[in-house]
């Protein structure tokens, strides 16, 4: 069952934003993950947010999100990451049709 992760983003600091990304994709690529969409907020339907940008990261399954959350190379960049931005991370899975 594939899983995928939406990361809401509040950037502090541009540079190290757009170092966390590089080598953020980097860990991604490295477990065969996928950057389905990333985008800037651009207005609320319903309810109310407060972040600039989102994005959406799909894994083959739960495990390997999991895997990939808790390796050394991404938890290697966690410092970087709440340098540059505030972030939630939200996990899902794909149910099964």
């Amino acid at each position: 069952m594939s899983a995928f992760f939406i990361a809401t983003v509040t950037v502090k600091n541009t540079e190290k934003f757009q170092e966390y990304a590089v080598k953020s994709k980097e860990t991604f690529d490295a477990v065969g993950a996928e950057v389905i969409a990333r985008g800037k907020h651009s207005g609320n339907l319903v309810g109310h947010a407060q972040h600039q940008a989102a994005a959406l990261v799909k894994f083959s399954d739960l495990d390997s999100l999991d895997s990939w959350y808790n390796s050394d190379a991404y938890q290697a960049l966690i410092p970087l990451r709440d340098e540059a931005a505030d972030f939630t991370i939200t996990k899902y899975v794909m149910p099964e049709t």
